[in-house]
């Protein structure tokens, strides 16, 4: 069977909603004076990445994950906007709250973005076309930002889908068109079919997922192993994925590119200061500790070197994170070196018990039991009055001109976000 199945054997009813240049949206929405210019979210110095673009500045080829450099030759008279994390963060938990009013079978893939499974809505909200249409005049109603909607049987189709009529779109794919929605798109379109993949398939002259589907299943195993088997079902419209709600991810960081190369290890510790501090305060906000620290650090050639520490125990405690960061820097070459990023993850979360044991055999640094209510308390102000409220002084009161700051997450089996 072509699709997915709903509960009764009936084909699934599956929305993938992509909000439509989040970033740059919420900037025109809270400066009403952007509406109509375009808009490039990031930051400003000579390193500066676009971190979202409006549709006006797209028309220019602006996009996101671009050098801001290279953006504004592209389009001279954006306007700049530096981002604003934690208003983006606010105004995701409403977006995330009206869908949760339509279904609640809701998985977040990103601040932006969630897969909606309207399995047994269909008596209180009626057929799913109409549940997709009233959703987007609610977020625009409530929010007041547009999105884009996919409705299809499955997941991966959905996604596609979405991005077919941006902005503010519906793309619907019937329950039994899959194959006819499939056969002429571009291999590319395919969830793991990145630019080697389509390179070689094309050397065969596959340039289609019709195309890709006559190749067989054999040859496609011939050449790419299990992963051809996988690009097989696709072609085929299956894709079996269930929606889940509330998958947690696998990490969460925050990491800095520097408008000026950061030089020498007591400046680059502040910087993992920063960073670890914001790490913890989004362990707090989501109820979790974790047991590994990694560092990310790239320095004036490009050259990126990743190291990474497992804990004793977990944490949310900024100070344990940023002392981890630290004894990870050492390992890192930073004679006469200059560093354009730097970043600090963490993974293997586990939830905080109740009560904490003590280790009466511990270095005596370590810090004591009342450490994660203080936590608490330094988190908690920070998200009601901005990050550099009780900021540590040691971090530095202000950021680097030109600064890029990003919020990183990841998640299992989820294809790299294509913006559209």
């Amino acid at each position: 069977m072509v699709g997915g199945a709903g509960p009764a054997g009936g084909a699934r009813a599956i929305l993938h909603v992509d909000m439509d240049a989040f970033f740059a949206s919420v900037e025109v929405r809270e400066q009403p004076q952007l509406r109509g210019l375009p808009v490039l979210v990031g930051g400003a110095g000579r390193r500066g990445v676009v971190a979202a673009a409006s549709y006006e500045a797209r028309k220019f080829g602006c996009r996101s994950a671009q050098p801001m450099a290279v953006a504004l030759r592209l389009c001279p008279q954006a306007v700049v906007v530096p981002p604003r994390h934690a208003l983006y963060a606010e105004v995701s938990r409403s977006v995330f709250a009206v869908f949760e009013r339509f279904s609640p079978l809701v998985e977040g893939l990103s601040i932006d973005e969630a897969f909606i499974d309207l399995a047994g809505t269909e008596r209180l909200w009626g057929p799913p076309r109409g549940v997709a249409e009233a959703l987007r005049v609610a977020v625009h109603q409530e929010v007041g930002l547009t999105c884009s909607v996919g409705l299809a049987s499955v997941k991966f189709l959905a996604k596609i889908a979405s991005g077919m009529h941006k902005p503010d779109g519906l793309t619907e794919i019937p329950a039994g068109t899959e194959l006819e929605f499939l056969t002429p798109l571009p291999i590319g379109e395919l969830w793991g079919v990145g630019p080697r993949t389509q390179e070689k398939l094309q050397r065969r002259g596959v340039h289609t997922v019709g195309d890709l589907r006559r190749l067989g299943e054999a040859a496609l195993v011939e050449m790419f192993g299990a992963h051809g088997q996988h690009m097989y079902r696709l072609s085929l419209g299956l894709d079996e994925r269930a929606v889940v709600p509330d998958r947690a991810a696998k990490s969460l960081g925050h990491e800095d590119t520097y408008a000026v190369d950061v030089v020498g290890v007591p400046a680059l510790r502040r910087c993992l200061l920063s960073q670890a501090t914001r790490v913890a305060d989004r362990l707090v906000a989501q109820g979790l500790r974790a047991r590994c620290v990694s560092l990310k650090i790239r320095d004036g050639d490009f050259v990126t070197e990743t190291r990474q520490i497992t804990l004793p125990r977990a944490t949310d405690d900024y100070r344990e994170i940023h002392g981890a960061a630290c004894r990870l820097l050492e390992a890192v070459d930073t004679d006469g070196r200059g560093f354009r990023l730097t970043g600090v993850s963490v993974s293997q979360f586990e939830a905080p018990e109740r009560e904490v044991q003590l280790d009466l055999l511990g270095p005596a640094s370590e810090p004591p039991p009342r450490s994660a209510a203080l936590q608490a308390v330094l988190s908690a102000v920070r998200e009601r009055h901005g990050h550099q409220a009780l900021f540590p002084a040691e971090a530095g009161s202000e950021r680097r001109p030109g600064t890029t700051g990003a919020i990183t997450h990841s998640r299992p089996n989820e294809p790299a976000k294509r913006r559209r």
